[in-house]
């Protein structure tokens, strides 16, 4: 670890919500990421109370709020939005060095006047960022090794998802994963594997065309440029290949896909990871989890995991410029 601390933002989400439970509990572990300073982005007086993180944790209050849990969409929309926007202000100004962001409701967001699907494109948006892509990555599963993905379309409807993916769009988000896998995970050479679209990778075509009409044409693009790829698997199998190390993470065309694989073998310890930004973002792969907010039963495995990881990326993170 550096001499100086790594400095990892947080932001609470909705405040009706587990992020401010998971965020307690993971930075109250007496033994978790000792070596991290911690500032808190969330309303006023969310972390009254004894912490053993210390002086490693402040917060930063971007709000007040009477009762979170009386709150509508629109105040909790406001609060979390204005966490996240301070949260990206301070990574870009270099006053932390990561951002791990606490669950929102897009709902609330929308009611907020954030006209945005999901973080992925909040950040994407007000970072000026060109392109992101969507990750996913739980560092061990209990089937044995790490299960990681890239994602290259996220929050659109599954009809939609053939008109998006174009051999370019394919190409650009692959290469940003692969990017990412380099300069973030420290794989010095990454193995991607490609999943299909249709059932059997379309089973040369008698399920359909995609694979060979949009992402065929990407993965010899990629492997000209000396890219490590291979595929197009069937999406039913491709996890496998990952799980028993013989590839580093698999690229698959939309979001359920994925998702539903790795929030099954890893609920309590995935995390989402931007890929592309100027400094790192992670995420706990769950939800706000509103019917058991406040009842002590929110598992903080999947913040914890995402702060570890934001922290591991921190430290070896590429210039903002270079991913421009």
């Amino acid at each position: 670890m550096p001499a100086q601390p790594i400095r990892i933002g947080i932001t609470l989400g909705d405040p009706r919500g587990i992020g401010l439970e998971v965020v307690r509990a993971a930075l109250s572990d007496r033994h978790f990421c000792e070596a991290v300073s911690f500032t808190v982005f969330g309303w006023e007086g969310a972390l009254a109370g004894t912490l053993s993180g210390g002086d490693r944790v402040r917060l930063e209050a971007v709000g007040r709020l009477p009762d979170p849990s009386r709150i509508g969409d629109r105040s909790a929309g406001e609060v979390a939005g204005r966490a996240i926007e301070r949260g990206i202000a301070a990574a870009l100004a270099g006053d932390i060095d990561g951002l791990v962001t606490a669950p929102i409701s897009k709902a609330a967001l929308g009611a907020a006047g954030y006209p945005f699907p999901g973080h992925t494109e909040f950040l994407r948006d007000r970072t000026e960022t060109a392109e992101v892509t969507m990750m996913m990555a739980a560092e061990s599963t209990p089937l044995g090794g790490p299960l990681r993905m890239a994602l290259l379309t996220a929050h659109i409807p599954l009809r939609e998802v053939p008109r998006a993916l174009t051999p370019e769009l394919v190409r650009r988000r692959s290469r940003i994963a692969e990017r990412a896998l380099r300069e973030w995970w420290g794989i010095a050479r990454p193995r991607l594997a490609f999943g299909g679209v249709n059932p059997h990778a379309s089973e040369d075509g008698r399920f359909g065309d995609e694979e060979e009409r949009l992402i065929a044409p990407a993965v010899e693009q990629l492997k000209a440029e000396g890219i490590d790829v291979a595929g197009i698997f069937p999406a039913d199998t491709v996890f496998g290949r990952c799980i028993a190390g013989k590839v580093d993470a698999v690229v698959l065309p939309y979001h359920d896909v994925g998702l539903a694989v790795i929030k099954t073998l890893a609920r309590d310890t995935g995390v989402n990871v931007t890929a592309g930004l100027p400094f790192p973002r992670t995420s706990p792969d769950h939800g706000t989890a509103f019917d058991i907010a406040g009842r002590g039963l929110a598992d903080p495995g999947s913040m914890k995991a995402a702060i570890e990881l934001c922290a591991r990326f921190a430290e070896r993170a590429a210039p903002a410029a270079s991913w421009r």
